[in-house]
């Protein structure tokens, strides 16, 4: 009776050769052999690949943030002159954060890599005598109005030193009249000036799905407008990152999220480290600061 073997579909019962049986079993661990070498051989050169791709992937894909090279659009335009003085006389900085999902942090793999987090560890690794504590009371998807009719609970009760209002983006992907929600902002920012604080506007992001809308250079022009006519500073968010890809050449996906609305880690942590260096060299060009010492990060 004939022994019968199946090997990949293959059913055979015996091979002879020129007089050489070959018996079912011996044929067995002649396949096993050869299968083993290819699939050790396959497996080698996979692991090779792999090795070879992955430092190139990393450090092309996440560049250093460069804060030279958008600096002077960085710049806030206006001393922060309250929070010289708390600098000055080694008194602790309290930061309101209000906005929207950028503030948040929509985007981010966590709450530690939103733009706010990230802004006090900044400023905490150059002032490492100072107390520094940066409170996030972003909201998503709210726009001006909603933002305004929080102050007294999510701002001013807080008594900040300096207080940094990102706005306008979802009035433009809702198409919101931009002039109305420029006056809703005028509005706001009078009621920040009656606190002994520091005040900064950060405008929208420059984001694919942000830069599609028709009215987006119209909000960042009314914002600018309203911040320089209130006498507060001015975050260019908007500016700068257009500068990260027309002129340092970076591609979306280095600094947004999936979305293409929201930023991601590396974007948030760049923001965060120019608004840092923003706010340093307006707090400490003043006479009253001369003597505190910076560390260079």
């Amino acid at each position: 009776m004939a022994t019968e073997l199946t090997m990949a579909g293959l059913t055979v019962t015996g091979l002879t050769v020129t007089g050489l049986t070959m018996t079912p079993r011996q044929l067995q661990s002649i396949w096993r052999t050869r299968t083993c070498s290819l699939l050790l051989a396959v497996g080698a050169l996979l692991a090779g690949f792999a090795g070879w791709l992955s430092p190139a992937t990393a450090e092309v894909t996440a560049p250093a943030c460069a804060v030279t090279s958008a600096a002077d659009l960085s710049r806030l335009g206006l001393p922060l002159s309250h929070v010289a003085g708390r600098i000055a006389a080694g008194r602790p900085v309290k930061i309101i954060a209000i906005g929207s999902s950028s503030t948040a942090g929509a985007g981010a793999s966590s709450s530690a890599s939103s733009y706010p987090s990230r802004l006090e560890a900044e400023l905490r690794a150059r002032f490492p005598q100072l107390s520094i504590t940066v409170i996030n009371r972003g909201i998503n998807g709210e726009e001006a109005a909603q933002m305004l009719a929080r102050f007294d609970r999510a701002v001013m009760s807080e008594n900040p030193d300096l207080v940094l209002w990102q706005v306008g983006t979802n009035a433009v992907l809702r198409n919101d009249d931009v002039v109305k929600v420029a006056d809703t902002v005028r509005q706001g920012l009078d009621r920040l000036k009656t606190l002994d604080a520091d005040i900064v506007v950060i405008d929208p992001q420059f984001a694919p799905k942000v830069i599609a809308k028709p009215d987006i250079e119209r909000m960042v022009d009314l914002l600018s407008a309203s911040a320089k006519t209130e006498n507060v500073g001015y975050f260019r968010r908007f500016a700068v990152m257009r500068h990260w890809t027309e002129t340092d050449h970076l591609p979306f996906e280095l600094f947004v999220s999936a979305d293409g609305i929201h930023m991601n880690d590396w974007g948030y942590g760049c923001m965060a480290k120019l608004l840092a260096s923003a706010i340093i060299d307006s707090a400490t060009r003043i006479p009253q600061t001369a003597h505190v010492r910076v560390e260079q990060h």
